[in-house]
């Protein structure tokens, strides 16, 4: 099951990444599309803006406009003027005439190489003076052809691989055209960015690997925790039903005998049923407090509780037990210590520690008590001497069903293995501590503390 619960975590981790990149990575590719695209056609604009038109200065007064339009169904290109180098391949002497490089420098973005043109008499002529780049007489048939049937504006004609835009001022018709790599960045950038996420998704699987094992560490030792306490609830209530029902069988044998002469397997059925309700019980107010811990919600109402007097009353009801059991008893209490917290619940964790001290001292031993103001705290602390807790038993004293006297039967010292457990719930459900030390020389000590009320 926790196999299953690890490999849906990280699925579940890997998908949620997996999307996340590739909603990020999208985005930044198309960003970087409209970026270029914008950078293109402000070229073209940039480059039409700034054009002469066509070189011949503005129309005559009365001219007609339409008269020198061109025609729409001839675009063969005419002789184009010279480069910014000779036939010989040398550079232009400074001060001609020729087309301007694109400037560069002062933080200025990459120029996109342009082809202008215009149309004169039905032919295409191309505007040297703010010409970057050059085109294929065919290409620049085709690209004219299919721009002269479209209206002003900037456009592109992918089965040319170009970018064009379009002005028309007074009859006269200007085209600049740019190659559509110049806005196809994005798809390299799209390329390292799909590497750079499945390196990225490696690396985040073996990070989830890791952490899927640390995050679900407190669900596996709560699994295990929950597989042993059904064990050990089946134990303890197999026990005593085996007890009840081979009494109730026996009784069943010999229906003609008194209820006087069969009193033993009835008592002895009686002693099973209490100690089975004694055990559900405990199972119940474990699950309340349980309940209450899941929820915030602190079990205990806000009550002020003197806990000197729930002690001394405590003490007074064991002091017959610890005689009976040849235990030595003594107290130190303070005075007026108070807490907030639930009387009841607090009563049965002090009658647990005492109860417990005073079980496993044995005859001879003696138990103290001590009820003391520490800084804020009311700290109890009960102690008792003889045979020790071992070091291996005393990290687990606070387990549900744990029991440190494992060789031993159930009847000789009683109860489920519930009662530190029960303690221990209560007061961390009232904000407070309890832990255990135990020594060969000194004995052990459960410490108790609460937050005081002033």
């Amino acid at each position: 099951m926790l196999k299953r619960l690890r490999v849906k975590f990280v699925a579940l981790n890997m998908a949620t990444v997996a999307v996340v990149l590739a909603v990020v990575f999208t985005a930044i590719c198309v960003l970087d599309y409209q970026q270029s695209l914008a950078q293109v056609n402000g070229a073209l604009d940039a480059t039409l803006a700034h054009a002469d038109p066509f070189g011949k200065g503005e129309p005559e007064e009365g001219a007609d406009p339409a008269a020198d339009a061109p025609p729409e169904d001839d675009f063969s290109p005419r002789d184009v003027p010279q480069g910014p180098e000779e036939a010989d391949g040398e550079p232009q002497a400074a001060g001609q005439t020729g087309p301007r490089p694109p400037r560069i420098g002062g933080g200025r973005e990459a120029a996109v190489p342009v082809a202008a043109y215009a149309i004169e008499d039905g032919a295409l002529v191309e505007l040297p003076t703010i010409t970057t780049a050059s085109i294929d007489d065919d290409v620049l048939s085709a690209a004219a052809a299919a721009v002269a049937e479209l209206p002003d504006g900037n456009g592109s004609l992918p089965s040319l691989g170009l970018y064009y835009a379009k002005r028309t001022a007074g009859g006269a018709t200007r085209l600049a055209f740019a190659d559509m790599s110049a806005a196809n960045g994005w798809m390299r950038l799209a390329l390292t960015l799909a590497g750079v996420g499945v390196l990225a998704l490696g690396a985040f699987f073996v990070i989830s690997l890791f952490f899927s094992r640390w995050a679900l560490k407190p669900v596996a030792e709560a699994w295990e925790r929950q597989r042993q306490f059904v064990a050990d609830a089946s134990h303890d209530l197999k026990t005593p039903l085996t007890v009840i029902l081979a009494n109730a069988a026996i009784v069943a044998e010999h229906p003609e005998r008194t209820v006087a002469s069969q009193r033993q397997w009835l008592e002895s059925t009686a002693h099973e049923a209490k100690s089975m309700q004694g055990l559900v019980n405990d199972l119940l107010e474990l699950a309340k407090i349980d309940e209450a811990q899941v929820s915030d919600v602190i079990a205990a109402p806000s009550e002020t509780v003197d806990v000197s007097d729930v002690v001394e009353s405590e003490l007074l009801q064991m002091e017959s037990v610890a005689f009976e059991a040849g235990v030595a008893l003594h107290e130190d209490v303070a005075a007026g210590v108070r807490v907030s917290g639930n009387a009841s619940q607090l009563q049965r964790a002090v009658k647990t520690l005492l109860d417990n001290a005073i079980k496993y001292a044995g005859a001879g031993e003696s138990v103290s008590v001590t009820l003391e103001v520490i800084k804020r705290d009311a700290v109890l602390t009960v102690h008792n001497t003889g045979t020790p807790i071992s070091a291996d038993d005393l990290p687990h004293i606070f387990d549900r069903f744990y029991r440190a006297d494992k060789v031993r039967n159930r009847d000789d010292v009683g109860g489920h293995g519930l009662g530190l457990a029960i303690a221990d719930a209560i007061v961390r459900d009232h904000g407070g501590t309890l832990s255990a030390v135990s020594t060969e020389d000194s004995g052990t000590a459960f410490t108790l503390t609460l937050p005081r009320v002033r």
